[in-house]
């Protein structure tokens, strides 16, 4: 497979499509090419800038188009809306099908989300793809859908046409079994994942008061790495993208983003590297233990909690130690989410290993994040859910 055309059969692993989702900067962008990304997908048109800052440095894109989602609104069944939404795909690929860095055409994300039958919006899809094939022949078309299932897999296996790639949006360890899934229901068509995460907030194990338990930085990383090692084997599978190169609030700051939000690498974007080829002679702390003294505290309870972590070559890591409301704003599909305030506390004692502090007086549900730095700037991270009452 060339980097311009859908896999017709088997390809080797070095043909796979290798780069991540991305929602960031040119600074951001700039670390995934020198981590040793060759392409990079973009959800929607306000990206485009990322088609030229990719050509420059030497990236392909995955360029998005926006497709309306019935949750967020938008009626399937309106003429003037879904008119006016091809218009505006019809002027955009018009404009950008040309450019030099583009790979392929994302037609929606998840457009399906939270309705009870998928068949309309993906029928729209598969419409709009073939508007967009018809405008640029050049460039292959790809939809992509959440994974939600074996009755959605089955009804893809008979739907649209016009789309070249199947997208799926994957998380923890149904990973493992996709290219199964994807034989058993009978799709034959080359399947990208677009987004592979680690275990999700929705799928998560939580504690008695509902907060979802995050896995910390390296938990994370090492998914990445059998997850990226396991897919690079499978024949079917035409590229994979982890998600999210950038920062996202997602139930917590840190949950998806491959970088913090001040663009510190991590373990994740560590474990990207090494699966692209590109050796990391200084990797990111790697966090083995975190613990906090009890789950249930009183108002002004003495909280104490603890991490154990280390730096490549043992020198010490500067620690931050910061207590945050749980989230309450809390959205399906990625849809954005407002971040909860970070909560002052009495720091009794904060060092590299260990802190303690006073529970806040106000009940309800906080977390204590752990960010380390090292020497280098590397960041790992954790966090652990408490409740106060």
């Amino acid at each position: 497979m060339s980097l311009g055309a859908p896999p017709a059969d088997a390809q080797t692993a070095t043909e796979q499509w290798q780069g991540a989702a991305f929602e960031g900067n040119r600074a951001a962008l700039e670390k995934l090419a020198a981590a040793g990304a060759r392409v990079v997908r973009v959800y929607r048109e306000s990206d485009a800038w990322v088609l030229d800052a990719a050509q420059a440095l030497g990236l392909k894109v995955v360029m998005g188009l926006w497709v309306g989602h019935p949750r967020h609104g938008f009626d399937l069944g309106d003429p003037a809306a879904v008119q006016a939404q091809e218009r505006a795909i019809r002027a955009f690929v018009t404009r950008y099908r040309s450019h030099p860095a583009l790979l392929a055409w994302g037609v929606g994300n998840e457009v399906e989300t939270g309705v009870a039958d998928p068949s309309p919006a993906w029928r729209e899809v598969d419409r709009l793809a073939g508007i967009v094939k018809a405008l640029d022949p050049a460039h292959p078309t790809m939809m992509v859908v959440a994974d939600t299932g074996m009755a959605q897999l089955r009804t893809l296996a008979g739907c649209c046409p016009n789309v070249d790639l199947l997208g799926i949006n994957v998380y923890a360890g149904a990973v493992f079994d996709l290219p199964q899934r994807l034989h058993d229901a009978g799709i034959a068509k080359p399947a990208v994942v677009t987004e592979l995460g680690p275990l999700g907030q929705w799928q998560a194990g939580k504690k008695p008061w509902g907060a979802p338990v995050e896995p910390t930085s390296s938990e994370k990383a090492a998914f990445l790495r059998d997850a990226l090692a396991f897919l690079r084997k499978e024949p079917q599978i035409a590229g994979v993208f982890p998600f999210l190169w950038g920062a996202k609030h997602e139930q917590t700051a840190t949950w998806h983003g491959l970088l913090l939000a001040d663009g510190s690498l991590t373990a994740m974007t560590d474990a990207l590297t090494q699966a692209w080829g590109k050796p990391v002679a200084e990797p990111a702390p790697a966090i083995r233990g975190i613990g906090i003294r009890a789950d249930v505290f009183p108002p002004g309870a003495e909280i104490s909690a603890g991490v154990d972590a280390a730096s490549f070559d043992g020198s010490p890591l500067t620690v931050e130690w910061n207590v945050f409301a749980e989230a309450t704003d809390l959205r399906k599909g990625g849809d954005t989410e407002a971040a909860p305030p970070r909560i002052d506390v009495r720091m009794l004692h904060a060092d590299a290993t260990s802190a303690r502090f006073i529970a806040p007086r106000q009940p309800g549900a906080y977390r204590l994040f752990i960010t380390l730095r090292d020497r280098k700037g590397k960041a790992a991270t954790a966090n652990l859910p408490f409740l106060v009452r």
